[in-house]
This record gives C-alpha cells, sequence and structure tokens, in this order.
C-alpha cells in the first residue's frame, strides 16, 4: 500500500491525499489550494496524479479547501464515485456552483489587465457545468454503515464534529495476499470541538494501525467557549455605542449559522441592542437553508433550546438575510449601527471585500475575525496587523479596529487534539501522519505526541509517497515525489 501526499502536506489548504491499494487508487478529498494568485492557479490546475486513474473519491465535509477541486478533477477524466455523508452532498450542491461563480468574476478582473498587457487570457479553472456533472457522481453515505469502495477496503463515516456532515473515516484495508485482521487506517477530516453550538461532538476513530491526522492548531490553545457570548456581545455593544458596524469576514458553513445561534440567543436574553444583522452571503443563505433540512444532525443543546418551541435557530426579527446584489450595495449606505456578516472567512473573494474596502478607513468600524485564516490570505494580512493591504488590486489603508475571537473556531486545539489521539494506544497505532497544519503547530504537536508514546510521527512533504508492506510492518518507507 503507498499513501501519497498532494495537498494539505506542510499547509492547510488543497487537502488531497491519494492511497493506492490492491491495485486501486482512492483519493481522499480534492480540496482547492488557497495562497498567493499565480501559485493557486498552478498548484489547482496541475494533479499530482492522473485524474483518470482514480477508481474512487471519499469526502470528509463541504469545505471549499476539501472539496472545492472536484469538478476540475472530473472535468480532467475522473469518472468513480464521491462518496460523502447527505449533508455534505447537499452543501457540496451549492459550495461548488459559489466556487465556479467566484472563479468566473474572480478572473473577469485578472483578464482585463492581462489583455491591456496583450497577455493570452486565463480560462476558469471550471465551469457550472463542470460542477453539475460532478454532482452526478456523488453517493450519500450516512454515519456509521459501512461501505466498500474498492476489493479489501471498507469504509465508515464516524461525526468529525467540524461543521453539518463532517466524517472522520475508518478504513479497514486487506491487501491482496495477507492474512490476518484488515489494517485499520484513520483519516481525521478536519477534527470538531466538543460543547460547541449546532454540532455533536466528535466521534473519534479508534483501535487504529495508522492515523493521517489535522494539526491545524497543534501548538495553540483557543479560548473558552463559555465566554463567547459575553465578548461577542461586549464586542457589538461597544462598537454600537461609538457609532460604528462591526464587520465579520465569515466562513458560510458553518460559522455562520453558529455565529447566527449565538446571536438569536443574545437578542432573546436582551444583551444586544436594538441593531440589525445582516447576513450578506447568498452561498450562507442556501447553506442555511441546507441546516433547517438536516435539522436531525444538529446537536441536543440546540433541540433543547430552540427547537422544544419549534423556534427557527437560525432566524429572529432583527436579522436579514440577503441574496441579490442591490441589497448587499445598500448596506454601504447605512451609517447607523450594525452588523454584517459576510463571505469569505479568509476574505479572498465574495462580497466580503466590497464590505473592507469600504469600511476599513474608518476608525468607527470593527473588524471581527472569528475563525482561521491562511498565509497570504486578506484576512490574515489584517490579522497580523498589517497596515497597508490590497483589495481588488488597490492600496487601502488600515484605520478600524480589529479584533479576533478564536474560541469559535470549529477546530479542536492542541488539547482537544490530544485527547482524540489518547483514545488509541501507542502499542497498536503504529504510525501518525500530521497533515493541515504549518510548521509551527506540527512541529510542537509532534513532539507532544512522542512524548505520549507514539514513537513514529511523519509530517509529510507535498508529494511525500509512504509505502506500507504488511509483511513488514511496521516497517514505513518514504520517497519524495518526482514528477
Amino acid at each position: 500500500m503507498q499513501i501519497q501526499f498532494c495537498g494539505a502536506a506542510q499547509t492547510v489548504t488543497g487537502s488531497q491525499t491519494l492511497i493506492t491499494i490492491n491495485g486501486k487508487k482512492i483519493l481522499l478529498e480534492c480540496g482547492l489550494y488557497q495562497g498567493r494568485r499565480q501559485e493557486t492557479y498552478e498548484r489547482n490546475h496541475n494533479f499530482m496524479f492522473k485524474p483518470s486513474e482514480v477508481d474512487a473519491l471519499i469526502l470528509s465535509h463541504a469545505h471549499i479547501d476539501h472539496s472545492g477541486n472536484i469538478p476540475n478533477l472530473v472535468k480532467q477524466g475522473f469518472t468513480g464515485s464521491i462518496y460523502a455523508t447527505p449533508p455534505t452532498v447537499d452543501l457540496c450542491k451549492f459550495m461548488l456552483r459559489d466556487s465556479a461563480f467566484l472563479q468566473i468574476k474572480d478572473l473577469e478582473w485578472v483578464n482585463v489587465i492581462r489583455r491591456r498587457q496583450k497577455l493570452p487570457e486565463m480560462p476558469p479553472l471550471y465551469t457550472m457545468g463542470d460542477v453539475e456533472r460532478a454532482m452526478d457522481q456523488f453517493v450519500a453515505v450516512d454515519f456509521d454503515r459501512t461501505f466498500t469502495i474498492a476489493p479489501g477496503v471498507d469504509v465508515m463515516f464516524r461525526d468529525a464534529g467540524h461543521i453539518l456532515g463532517s466524517a472522520g473515516m475508518h478504513l479497514e484495508i486487506q491487501e491482496n495476499g495477507t492474512s490476518g485482521p484488515p489494517l485499520r487506517l484513520g483519516f481525521t477530516g478536519d477534527v470538531g470541538r466538543p460543547n460547541l453550538p449546532l454540532n455533536n461532538d466528535p466521534n473519534v476513530l479508534r483501535d487504529l494501525d495508522m492515523l493521517i491526522m489535522e494539526c491545524t492548531y497543534g501548538n495553540r490553545h483557543h479560548g473558552v467557549f463559555d465566554q463567547v457570548e459575553d465578548e461577542l456581545a461586549a464586542a457589538i455593544c461597544e462598537t454600537a455605542a461609538a457609532g460604528g458596524k462591526v464587520i465579520i469576514p465569515c466562513f458560510a458553513v458553518g460559522r455562520t449559522q453558529q455565529l447566527v445561534y449565538i446571536l438569536h440567543k443574545l437578542f432573546n436574553h436582551n444583551r444586544l441592542p436594538d441593531m440589525p444583522i445582516y447576513v450578506d452571503s447568498p452561498l450562507a443563505v442556501n447553506a442555511t437553508d441546507v441546516f433547517r433540512s438536516h435539522l436531525n444532525y444538529l446537536d441536543r443543546t440546540t433541540k433543547r433550546v430552540f427547537m422544544t418551541d419549534k423556534e427557527d435557530p437560525f432566524g429572529f426579527s432583527r436579522l436579514t438575510y440577503i441574496q441579490d446584489v442591490d441589497g448587499s450595495k445598500r448596506l454601504n449606505g447605512q451609517t447607523f449601527p450594525h452588523v454584517i456578516i459576510s463571505g469569505s472567512g479568509m476574505a479572498e473573494g465574495g462580497r466580503i471585500l466590497h464590505h473592507l474596502r469600504n469600511n476599513v478607513h474608518n476608525p468607527k468600524t470593527l473588524v471581527l475575525f472569528v475563525g482561521y485564516a491562511a498565509k497570504d490570505t486578506l484576512a490574515r494580512k489584517i490579522m497580523d496587523g498589517e497596515k497597508v493591504v490590497r483589495i481588488f488590486g488597490e492600496e487601502h489603508q488600515i484605520r478600524c479596529k480589529v479584533k479576533r475571537i478564536d474560541a469559535l473556531s470549529a477546530h479542536a486545539d492542541r488539547r482537544e487534539l490530544l485527547d482524540y489521539v489518547d483514545l488509541n494506544s501507542p502499542d497498536r497505532l503504529k504510525h501518525i501522519f500530521l497533515i493541515h497544519g504549518e510548521e509551527d503547530q506540527a512541529a510542537s504537536f509532534k513532539d507532544a505526541l512522542r512524548s505520549k508514546g507514539f514513537s513514529n510521527v511523519h509530517y509529510p512533504a507535498r508529494g511525500d509517497i509512504y509505502t506500507i508492506n504488511r509483511a513488514e510492518w511496521p516497517r514505513c518507507t518514504a520517497a519524495s515525489w518526482s514528477q
């Protein structure tokens, strides 16, 4: 068996892991890489493998850094099934369409410049037609059901607690010509956090021989979620009292619904001013409808707080969802205090760019970050305190207030990741591969795992190939990828 790490290797975007077993190629995830424009364009266009040779794809959840390159995979010849949970399938219908739309709109601006420079235009990574063809290949499989994706390879989804429908993957692999029990491989996807609103606590993958694990926050502890409501209410009240507005770059799927849930509670308890809140994102509107259609996947607290009285967790009197462009533009003329929640969370596309362009110069404005942002993204630059940023190709001075609330993160922190691994024994779990984490996070987490007795902890580079021979288990050999 070979495992090749094609994406989210020593970074947090573009998740792609290719397993070759019994003459079949199985791809775990097919996400978009996000970073510098030219590098992003080239990486996403060019796979490390031939898409036509991939037999099946398993998807942990709908976030674009995990799912966003699927239409391009299909466009380039992949014809196999794409396995995901029912909510993930429904979310991908909207998220992949939105991704195609944003790419086309983004390239319109780029190609204006390229035409002026007498350069050839850049085509989009994929089109709406490619998205629709890809959706035809999805197969919905619920949690805790075993399904076979290739000879000798059985899979079960476990609730990862990250967003609606997110799954860890438990693979049982029987290599041809071997006897004895199958090798048990776990793939965490993105690990959620316990006690967050909406999501169930993570159902930990256990009794594993090998684990491919995210480490986004392997060297960081989040704030205590119990304080989030107080912190959020204080930030909004202070900004409103000063006559300002709150701009929240926010992931349309998962984080937006969490924020709406919390703000709904705060309004019900009279802890916020009587001010309007806008969710300005067509994708978030559609995603929220998916949440409403899968209420059985939400946690017991949500059902107790809202659904006992048949109250909509995602709607209240001061909340307005905006889909049309004119409604979004009208927000620019509003001078009274209000809150705008808009995508994307990393501020790399979507309507949030317009709101930032129109408001970052105003000292009364608060730009509030409630999630992770990768290196080189606009959100990360503002988070890191850069005083001048480029938005739509133009420089803008950052004079607004900037705040970050990381306790809302849907990613497990260092302590929670270690607790996750602790439910497996070092005597059995012989290899751990750390992905979806930058070097400073992975290095510390790797040391922590080794101190707990997990001796073989790897941090593969992009393209690295690990070969596992069951006859020589637990021996594992590594090689770098060469094109």
